[in-house]
């Protein structure tokens, strides 16, 4: 149930039972919601392509090492496969 459409929903049925007033504090209230939904979402999903982006690196990472440097820095192939597990795993 979203407040901001049954007090419009209201309104339609009767106009009398709601005031301009309201309607305009109705409009700000929810244009105010949407903007923190939005803001929320974009966060969430820079947050995600974040994410994405920093398992790709240190998969890629991962492959370098083992690949260029085999035993040399095997350490460094490992410490990426597991950071690579650890952000696929969240």
């Amino acid at each position: 149930m979203n407040k901001y459409i049954e007090l419009v929903k209201k309104w339609l049925a009767d106009n009398d039972s709601v005031s301009l007033e309201e309607l305009e504090a109705n409009k700000a209230t929810a244009d105010a919601a949407a903007d923190a939904a939005d803001a929320y979402a974009y966060d969430a999903a820079n947050a995600a392509a974040d994410a994405a982006n920093a398992a790709y690196y240190a998969a890629y990472d991962a492959a370098y090492y083992a690949a260029k440097y085999a035993a040399k820095y095997a350490a460094n192939a490992e410490y990426w496969v597991s950071q690579y597990e650890d952000l696929v795993d969240e």
